[in-house]
């Protein structure tokens, strides 16, 4: 057989062009470059050398067992815990959380539909787990204006049906620490599991050179905590470390079963089959950096998120959302200037992704208890970032905006029929879809602030029914 590998590659090239940049510091989420060159091809280099092993079995794939025992000795230096896992990433490490927990809940006696107590603020994973596992999912209203949760307002909804409470560090929209010593106290006490969703902030807040709340498995009454490498462990995508505060609880996560005339099955993840490329990547990674390499990255990842927090906060119309931890942050319209003097932030990230610079936009929310979030823009910053051309775009973007109200959805709406059906096949989404100008082969709009709009004032099963279909049929010929 013959082919021609340089047309396929060419090819693939070509579709790559047209994504957003993965390197250079313009993409202010999804991404996190460390500026090394030499690193990533490292990375690559080990990835490629684990390309046909599969990490199901790691008794047959000893080399498997090797990598994931030395990154998780190292992940376990840095963040406590008895034991752990390597996962396919954030989202499979919080499924698994949530899993272990709520089968020992089970275990212990709990019936009924169990709750997830968590802040709104934390992670959407917690909720696809919620729906998975047959839970429910308790969010705690949060202050508006700083993004965090009050200790007592979680704690008051501790009871025999909570399966487990969650809390970040940080949050992903506000970067908010939550208060985690205390909530972890309150939950020991009631013999309840505590996860720390440390997905973000987990492999650079260890190195980040201010002083910060205890917030690890070193803090009693923390009984799990997620940390994905391929973010601030500069990993290529997709791995994330589990780690559970005994090993006993780790043992809970599996699943085995001899049930059946094939091979015995023994899974630690939800995935059975996977690569081990990730794996390798970040195993390289750990041993080229080392702890001085994570912790040299994190300065300067520090340094540039003060002066970007210093400058937008100097911006008059927008505030910086709270008191940010660890390097990202949200901004919201200050409504303390003048209405014509105000920014609005998805206007603002608009005009700043007009000058080449991604930054990602945030809806507004009303939460259970009525208390309404502000729609945000939010900002994650890499060793990469450079503070002083973003600060110049940023500044720019704000002026150019300035006095511009918000979207106004009642417009937005106009566009769609007064009644909407009771059940949105995927022909009427599609249909509605058009009607407001997506889904079609052009994609996204160049202005989203109309699409954030609409996205926060349609009722949440509406949206996101149009949102799935939209999603849907990027994939579809």
């Amino acid at each position: 057989m013959t082919f021609d590998d340089a047309a396929i590659l060419a090819e693939l090239d070509t579709l790559r062009a047209a994504d957003a940049p993965t390197h250079g510091g313009r993409v202010l989420s999804y991404v996190y470059d460390s500026g090394m060159p030499q690193l990533d091809a490292l990375a690559a280099d080990a990835a490629r050398r684990m390309q046909a092993v599969n990490g199901l079995d790691p008794t047959t794939f000893t080399s498997v067992a090797a990598l994931e025992r030395d990154v998780l000795a190292f992940a376990r230096d840095i963040l406590g815990g008895e034991a752990g896992t390597v996962t396919s990433g954030g989202t499979e490490s919080c499924l698994l959380a949530v899993k272990t927990a709520s089968d020992l809940w089970r275990a212990a006696g709990g019936a009924g539909v169990g709750r997830i107590v968590a802040p709104t603020t934390a992670h959407a994973a917690f909720r696809k787990a919620a729906e998975l596992f047959d839970l429910r999912f308790d969010g705690v209203p949060v202050d508006p204006a700083t993004g965090t949760v009050e200790a007592a307002q979680l704690i008051d909804r501790l009871g025999d049906d909570v399966a487990l409470v969650v809390v970040s560090a940080p949050s992903y929209p506000f970067a908010a620490m939550d208060p985690i010593a205390d909530v972890a106290a309150a939950c020991a006490a009631s013999g309840i599991s505590c996860h720390v969703d440390a997905c973000i902030g987990g492999w650079i807040l260890p190195f980040w050179p201010q002083d910060l709340p205890a917030w690890d498995l070193r803090v009693p009454g923390v009984t799990s905590l997620s940390a994905d490498l391929h973010k601030y462990g500069y990993a290529p995508k997709g791995v994330s470390v589990l780690l559970h505060s005994t090993r006993d609880r780790q043992r809970a996560q599996y699943f085995a079963t001899t049930d059946w005339p094939g091979y015995p099955v023994v899974n630690p993840t939800l995935l059975g089959s996977k690569s081990a490329g990730a794996l390798a990547a970040a195993w390289a990674i750990i041993k080229a950096l080392g702890a001085e390499g994570f912790a040299s990255l994190a300065r300067t990842t520090s340094a540039t998120t003060q002066a970007l927090t210093a400058a937008i906060a100097g911006i008059e119309g927008l505030r910086v959302v709270g008191r940010p931890t660890g390097p990202l942050l949200a901004v919201a319209t200050d409504e303390q200037a003048a209405p014509e003097r105000r920014v609005d932030p998805h206007h603002w990230a608009d005009a700043a992704r007009a000058a080449g610079w991604m930054l990602q936009q945030q809806p507004g929310l009303t939460q259970a208890d009525g208390i309404h979030l502000p729609p945000t823009t939010h900002l994650t910053v890499t060793p990469v970032t450079d503070a002083e051309a973003l600060v110049a775009a940023l500044v720019a973007a704000a002026d150019a905006v300035r006095g511009v109200p918000p979207v106004d959805a009642a417009q937005v709406l106009g566009a769609l029929p007064a009644q909407l059906p009771e059940r949105l096949d995927a022909d009427a989404a599609g249909v509605l879809l058009a009607g407001i100008g997506l889904g079609g082969e052009g994609g996204l709009p160049a202005q989203m602030a109309p699409f954030l709009a609409l996205v926060e004032a349609l009722p949440h099963q509406v949206v996101e029914r149009l949102l799935v279909e939209l999603l849907a049929r990027t994939v579809e010929s």
